[in-house]
């Protein structure tokens, strides 16, 4: 009898080591999985490419000016495991920093999970009636050079939604400068943060 009690004594040990190997294992692939799937993380937009279309300027030193127009390729890079779906936004144009010179929309929309979705956004973009004074003689000189710096500006606002059950808002923001060739008709240095 002593030998069938020693017997069944090990082997509830064993059965409740396993429990516990069982349970300990479980509980770090569900820590696992909270840390890496269910972390959000801010989406990013960026400007992929920018073409240039009706280029209009004069360097003249009394009233100088610039006028175009700017096809932009605009990404939403969605990195969670949940799509990201934004509101209808604007894409702001300025130059030296504070005139704002053109405003493109940006439509609402939804950057599938672990994507990133492409969006085409056109820019009437002009330094004239912007109701923000221009530094003349700065513009005139850089006109004269043959380059003109922009700035875009964006902010996506919306909400990641993991596994329909889990919301959380985020906003995506944009700050690209550009560089405009007004040679080559052409931007050809695009640099995003």
């Amino acid at each position: 009898m002593l030998e069938s009690e020693k017997f069944k004594s090990r082997q509830n040990r064993k059965c409740f080591a396993y429990i516990i190997a069982g349970v300990v294992f479980q509980t770090i692939i569900i820590l696992v999985f909270a840390l890496t799937v269910m972390r959000i993380k801010t989406p990013s937009v960026r400007l992929r490419s920018v073409t240039v279309d009706n280029l209009n300027y004069s360097a003249s030193a009394g009233s100088p000016f610039f006028s175009m127009t700017l096809n932009a390729e605009i990404a939403v890079k969605n990195k969670n495991f949940g799509h990201f779906k934004f509101d209808h936004s604007t894409a702001n144009v300025s130059y030296n920093g504070n005139a704002v010179v053109g405003y493109g929309d940006i439509i609402k929309g939804r950057a599938k999970a672990r994507k990133t979705k492409k969006m085409s956004v056109t820019i009437d973009v002009t330094s004239l009636n912007t109701g923000v004074s221009v530094d003349t003689a700065k513009l005139s000189n850089e006109l004269n050079s043959g380059n003109v710096t922009l700035t875009s500006l964006a902010r996506l606002r919306g909400k990641v939604t993991l596994m329909k059950v889990m919301k959380k808002k985020k906003t995506a923001e944009m700050n690209c400068t550009m560089t405009v060739d007004l040679n080559s008709k052409a931007v050809h240095i695009l640099d995003c943060e």
